[in-house]
């Protein structure tokens, strides 16, 4: 999609300068993640606010619900005046639960299209590459390559690529070393042969280390969103509580499906989000905050009065 691909490329000018650096693609997307939090933070406080809310409006909803118990459409009338009266929306927290999404498929892009959306090469000559790299004698056949990962296949395969006539014309020396040096810097250990930019999915469920990935990837966002509903006291419901069970699952399948690195930033990322909730438990913790919406509306109520 355009939109994702315009995020991979805007991922990329921030992951480039950070990995030429750091010359590892593992430590970039640890620093990258890092960033991405600090980017993000206002969000998660609002987030966190959202939650409390939530959390503050359950027992009125459950009284409500009891009263009308025997006309549900009443009930869920006076809850919609309820949630007005009170100025909240009950999916107020569902939009920064996706924008993590978000950015792991910007990230995605930006590793799956490596010379375009990384490097920024010229999509015309990254083009031409890609239909030479097909035709060329000594290259893998391509019949079984999907289609998204054809750069990363030119990657790959660069030093087999990099004397001959075309590539010698049409990039120059420092576009070859640069498409060199990050080929190389995908390896998670460098000399391991262990490469970020593999595909768990291509090796199956067992018999590869690359099967860590995604397992981490579930087990990480599990923990992660047990914790934190512990630390914040809270019950997810309504759209909340299907991204509590389904986006662990949904991060594991898409890390099961992309080249490794992905799954490795999300784990990265979780991990952040982790130390961060426990952080803003402490800051903002909803109990505390729930005690302190309550008074500030009562507070606005007797004003409100007041002035009748």
């Amino acid at each position: 999609m355009a939109i994702f691909n315009f995020l991979g490329s805007l991922f990329g000018y921030l992951l480039w300068p950070i990995f030429y650096l750091v010359q590892n693609y593992g430590i970039a997307i640890i620093i990258f993640a890092i960033i991405a939090k600090i980017i993000l933070f206002p969000f998660s406080i609002k987030q966190q606010k959202s939650m409390a809310n939530n959390q503050r409006m359950q027992k009125k909803q459950q009284e409500i619900r009891e009263k009308y118990k025997n006309n549900k459409q009443k009930a869920n009338e006076e809850i919609q005046k309820l949630y007005q009266k009170e100025g909240i929306s009950p999916s107020a927290g569902c939009l920064t639960s996706i924008v993590p999404m978000l950015v792991m498929l910007g990230i995605f892009y930006s590793i799956s299209s490596p010379l375009t959306n990384t490097l920024h090469l010229n999509s015309d000559l990254v083009n031409s590459t890609l239909t030479y790299a097909q035709h060329m004698p000594g290259m893998p056949p391509t019949a079984n390559i999907n289609a998204y990962y054809q750069q990363i296949d030119v990657l790959n395969n660069i030093n087999t690529m990099a004397n001959s006539d075309f590539i010698t014309q049409c990039f120059t020396q420092t576009q070859l070393d640069n498409v060199s040096m990050l080929a190389k810097g995908f390896e998670l250990v460098p000399g391991s042969g262990i490469s970020m930019l593999e595909v768990p999915s291509t090796y199956g469920f067992f018999g590869s280390w690359y099967m860590l990935i995604p397992v981490f990837c579930l087990v990480s966002s599990i923990i992660t969103q047990i914790i934190t509903m512990r630390v914040n006291g809270t019950q997810m419901q309504g759209c909340m509580m299907i991204m509590m069970f389904g986006l662990p699952l949904f991060s594991a399948y898409i890390a099961y499906s992309v080249p490794a690195a992905v799954g490795f930033y999300w784990i990265c990322s979780t991990l952040l989000g982790l130390v961060q909730s426990l952080i803003m438990g402490k800051i903002y913790n909803p109990v505390t905050m729930i005690a302190n919406q309550e008074a500030r509306h009562i507070a606005l109520m007797m004003e409100k009065e007041s002035k009748q």
